[in-house]
């Protein structure tokens, strides 16, 4: 095996990690729609500025963004499932930007590394063959 092999080789363990790694946030926000729509409810009033939704809008959310992240983790229509993703997660990222102004939200700041990461699988969606659909 030469180097570039090796290299592409290595790649293909980082994507699928950092692909995994996405599915398991995503995944908790998914199910969080599901169990607790009350929650979910908050983070629309307090983030997007969307009030009033009742608990079945929530479930219909979660469906989707369900399909969406089971696509997006089995590698299939990378451009549109990845692409999409980064896009949630950027709108979701961005929508809390009052919260980055301080250190009282530290957390918060987790949102950038996920949305790096997010990036980096759209940009190199083409060398993300590790377990995924083709």
């Amino acid at each position: 095996m030469n180097q570039s092999q090796l290299l592409i080789k290595k790649l293909r363990a980082a994507l699928l990690s950092l692909r995994l790694g996405v599915f398991l946030v995503m995944l908790m926000w998914t199910l969080d729609k599901f169990i607790n729509p009350t929650h979910s409810a908050g983070v629309f009033a307090n983030f997007y500025k969307l009030e009033g939704f009742g608990s079945a809008i929530f479930y219909v959310l979660g469906a989707l963004e369900l399909l969406l992240i089971l696509a997006f983790v089995a590698g299939f229509a990378k451009k549109w499932t990845y692409g999409a993703v980064f896009v949630l997660h950027a709108v979701s990222t961005l929508s809390a930007w009052q919260f980055y102004l301080g250190f009282n939200n530290l957390l918060f700041f987790a949102a950038w590394p996920m949305l790096s990461a997010c990036y980096a699988l759209f940009v190199l969606r083409d060398y993300d063959t590790l377990f995924s659909v083709r």
